[in-house]
C-alpha cells in the first residue's frame, strides 16, 4: 500500500466489530463503555490511563472480542462518565470498577490496564482478588514517586484542560505515543471534546491529586502487598518509555509470584496501540493460556 493511502483512525480499527456503547449505573456515577465479544465468554475489562477514555482500547478490541467479553470503560472523572466532585485516589476508582462490575452483571474478569488503569488494577487484584483471573500491566505503575514526572503531568494536563486548543491538546501525546505518525488527529479531536465539557476543568484537579507527593505515597502498593499477588501477571516493558515504568514493571515481576514480562520497543504507554500486531497475539495467549 502506498504512503499516499496510508491512514490511521479509531473507526479504521472498530469498523468490523461488532460493539455497543452505553452508560451504566455504577453506584450513582453513569459511566461509559463500549462491550464486545460473546456475552457467554470470559469477562476482560480494560482501564485507561490519565484523563484518557476507552477508545485508547480500539486497536485491541477486534482480536480480543474474538474470544472475550470485553468491556473497555471511562472510569470516573474521565472521558464521557460523570465526574463526581471528590478527590479520585486509587480507592475510589476501584470501588468504582467494582460497582461497574455489579451494574453489568459480571463476577470475576481478567484486567488489562494502561498507566493510571495499571494502578488501578494492581490495587484492585489486592482488594478484591476473588473477582480476577489475570491482569496485564502496560506502562505499570503505583510503586514509586518521581517528582519530575509528576510535575510535567501537572504541567501538560493542566495547561490541556485551562486551554483545550489543538495546540494545547497534541503535546499530551507526545509522553504516551512514542511515535509522530501515531499521535493522530482522531485521538486529539476526542480528547479535545473531553476536555471541553464545563466539568472538566474541576474533574482533571481531582484526577491530578496522586500528582501529588503525600497523596502519592499514601495511594502507592507496597512491595509486601506485590508479594501477595497470587494471580497471574503480565507486565509489557517498554524500553523506549519514562524509565519510571520501565523501573516500576521490573520490580513488579520479581514481586508478584506468577508474573512475566514481555519487552516491546519503539512504544510508549500504548504498546497495545502503537504496534497492536506484536501485543495482541501476547496478551492473547497470556489471557488464553
Amino acid at each position: 500500500m502506498s504512503q499516499d493511502h496510508q491512514h490511521r483512525s479509531i473507526w479504521g480499527h472498530l469498523m468490523r466489530v461488532p460493539f455497543e456503547q452505553a452508560w451504566a449505573d455504577a453506584d450513582g456515577v453513569s459511566t461509559r463503555y463500549v462491550r464486545a465479544g460473546p456475552k457467554d465468554a470470559p469477562a476482560l475489562i480494560m482501564l485507561h490511563g490519565t484523563g484518557s477514555s476507552w477508545e485508547c482500547f480500539c486497536a485491541t478490541l477486534e482480536s480480543h472480542s474474538k474470544h472475550f467479553n470485553c468491556f473497555a470503560i471511562d472510569l470516573a472523572g474521565s472521558g464521557f462518565s460523570d465526574k463526581p466532585d471528590v478527590p479520585y485516589e486509587i480507592p475510589f476508582y476501584v470501588e468504582h470498577v467494582r460497582a461497574f462490575m455489579d451494574a453489568v452483571g459480571v463476577s470475576k474478569a481478567s484486567f488489562m490496564g494502561v498507566s493510571l488503569g495499571a494502578w488501578v488494577t494492581s490495587r484492585f487484584v489486592i482488594t478484591y482478588p476473588e473477582r480476577v483471573e489475570k491482569i496485564t500491566l502496560l506502562a505499570s505503575s503505583g510503586l514509586i514517586v518521581n517528582k519530575e514526572t509528576m510535575g510535567r503531568t501537572i504541567g501538560v494536563r493542566s495547561k490541556a484542560v485551562d486551554d483545550p486548543s489543538w495546540e494545547n491538546i497534541k503535546p499530551v501525546f507526545n509522553s504516551i505515543l512514542f511515535a509522530e505518525k501515531d499521535r493522530i488527529p482522531d485521538l486529539i479531536q476526542l480528547r479535545q471534546q473531553i476536555y471541553l465539557q464545563p466539568e472538566m476543568k474541576r474533574a482533571m484537579d481531582h484526577i491530578l491529586v496522586l500528582q501529588q507527593e503525600e497523596v502519592r505515597q499514601r495511594n502507592n502498593i507496597t512491595e509486601d502487598e506485590w508479594r501477595t499477588v497470587q494471580k497471574p501477571v503480565l507486565i509489557i516493558l517498554a524500553p523506549d518509555d519514562n524509565p519510571d515504568y520501565l523501573v516500576t514493571g521490573k520490580r513488579i515481576a520479581e514481586l508478584a509470584p506468577n508474573a512475566r514480562t514481555f519487552e516491546i520497543t519503539g512504544v510508549k504507554h500504548w504498546a497495545h496501540f502503537e504496534k497492536p500486531d506484536v501485543f495482541n497475539p501476547v496478551n492473547l495467549e497470556f489471557l488464553r493460556g
